[in-house]
């Protein structure tokens, strides 16, 4: 696969030009962008695959919802339907995607829309909603809206620093486009990094004057829900099978082995559309393990495709978790840019 990367260089090459003209020609204004007279920040990351998008998205909401009317506008990837939608609760994740209904469940005080077209659905939400603050998730290469503030997400172990452009690498534009963040967020950070290796990031990153850097690790919740509910502790009595269709499940199978966790894992690709014979079988596989004490365990995300097809199924939340002396400061950015604007 590396070699085969590696043969792609000229056409990460070409590509690279044509992201970089673009990006251009939207600096330059050739290109037309909308801005907006309310907060919009705009979560996502300069490379395909899984940075904490979600978590981060919660963590914002978390941090703003008592102050403010909420709402996020995603695309609602992997969705059958193509409009917008503004989500109630008639609405699945066929429809809808997974991740956008996810928040609708876990924030009834937040509104929540998709729409492809980010410019059309800001418009929209102004005129259903009227909120005071859009989280748009997965939009920081969506250049048709200029967000009022920018968080770039990069994975502690896989920078964007040390990647390259596709198809050799996993960069869906040059490192420069780093530039438009107000803030990077280093993700899934060990939760005992120290001050010194923050440090040495944070050299290897280079922000330029105007930005913040942050750290942040993934924090596991104390209780499993779903058709049974218990504590995560409990869990090493019993013989897991595990379901994700995420996009690197890596944290989660390293948290499940430095814990010990009697489990077997199933990977599906990232928001796969299970089919009747998958389905079938996990079923199978789970009713074959004799184990009397047997859970069907899968991701919160996972959980929004799959609960209505799998009776048995339990899900684990994740929440984003801020390190260092200066993790409030994070807070603390995101509310005077909002009061600010406001």
């Amino acid at each position: 696969m590396k070699i085969v990367r590696f043969l792609l260089f000229p056409l990460a090459i070409l590509y690279g030009w044509i992201t970089s003209i673009r990006n251009v020609l939207y600096n330059l204004n050739f290109f037309s962008s909308s801005s907006f007279e309310i907060p919009v920040i705009a979560v996502g990351n300069l490379s395909v695959g899984g940075t904490g998008k979600t978590p981060q998205i919660e963590y914002l909401v978390q941090l703003l919802q008592d102050t403010y009317k909420v709402a996020i506008l995603s695309r609602g990837y992997k969705r059958k339907t193509k409009r917008y939608i503004l989500l109630n609760n008639t609405h699945t994740a066929i429809e809808v995607g997974d991740e956008p209904l996810q928040f609708f469940k876990k924030f009834p005080k937040v509104f929540v829309a998709v729409d492809a077209n980010r410019t059309k659905g800001i418009q929209q939400l102004l005129v259903d909603v009227n909120p005071d603050v859009i989280l748009l998730d997965d939009a920081f290469q969506h250049r048709r809206v200029k967000a009022s503030f920018y968080i770039l997400l990069t994975k502690f172990n896989d920078l964007y620093t040390d990647d390259f452009l596709l198809p050799t690498g996993n960069l869906r534009e040059s490192r420069r486009g780093s530039n438009r963040a107000n803030v990077i967020v280093v993700t899934k950070c060990p939760e005992n990094m120290s001050e010194e290796e923050q440090e040495k990031l944070v050299k290897k990153i280079k922000p330029n004057s105007k930005q913040h850097v942050f750290f942040s690790s993934i924090l596991y919740s104390p209780q499993i829900n779903g058709f049974k509910q218990l504590q995560l502790n409990e869990l090493k009595g019993y013989k897991i099978l595990l379901i994700t269709g995420i996009a690197n499940p890596g944290s989660l199978l390293n948290f499940f082995k430095k814990n010990k966790y009697d489990f077997e894992h199933i990977k599906y690709p990232d928001h796969h559309n299970f089919t009747e014979k998958e389905i079938a079988t996990i079923k199978a596989r789970f009713q074959g393990i004799k184990d009397s004490d047997k859970i069907l365990l899968t991701t919160e995300k996972d959980y929004m495709r799959l609960s209505s097809k799998i009776e048995e199924l339990c899900y684990l939340e994740i929440t984003n978790q801020f390190l260092g002396l200066n993790a409030g400061e994070f807070d603390r950015v995101i509310k005077s840019h909002c009061n600010t604007n406001f």
